[in-house]
């Protein structure tokens, strides 16, 4: 019986060390410095962290669900957000390589990228100096303000996260209880 003890012990903590730990568990820890980059890399790590959990465990009677209408389903919206986190990445001129290319991604591999994506995007914000050096311009003239970032692919991307969650929850898989959205933190 020791022994069988002691095997499932190791396998267990094995087994948890060979699992891929994934940014936005739980949103990380700040120092309370309210500029405008840490304000813009929390919205972004907040939404991290909703990503995190809404697209958790899903299973393919989730990914596959659409509400009634000529929506998107889940598994598409997921895609879709995504392509939000390459645009961040696109619109601060980030070079963060994509190991695989996106038509060749799994679920997992697609949700795993989007993560580390969010997490690239928000590192680079709070790094900045100033936000407008995020501002796009041709010819010394802007075509693209840095608010439009925010109000673009930052809301969207928090909008369609939401969506997940409601798809997910329609679905009969609500996300984990456990979950404090006001703390960004898991309870034990």
């Amino acid at each position: 019986m020791k022994k069988l003890t002691i095997f499932f012990f190791l396998t267990t903590f094995f087994t948890t060390l060979a699992q891929e730990t994934l940014p936005y568990y739980e949103i990380p820890k700040m120092e309370e410095n309210y500029s405008a980059q840490n304000t813009v890399a929390r919205m972004v790590d907040g939404l991290g962290f909703r990503y995190y959990w809404s697209t958790e465990s899903l299973r393919a009677e989730d990914l596959a669900y659409q509400p009634k209408g000529a929506g998107r389903n889940c598994q598409k919206t997921v895609n879709h957000l995504y392509d939000l986190s390459n645009m961040m990445l696109r619109l601060t001129k980030i070079d963060l390589t994509q190991e695989i290319e996106k038509e060749q991604m799994t679920f997992a591999e697609m949700r795993k990228q989007t993560l580390l994506n969010f997490e690239a995007f928000s590192n680079k914000i709070k790094s900045s100096i100033d936000l407008s050096e995020f501002t796009i311009k041709k010819d010394g003239e802007i075509t693209v303000p840095f608010f439009n970032v925010i109000n673009g692919p930052i809301a969207d991307a928090i909008w369609h996260t939401g969506q997940i969650a409601s798809f997910r929850r329609s679905s009969g898989n609500p996300i984990n209880s456990k979950v404090n959205h006001f703390t960004g933190t898991v309870r034990e």
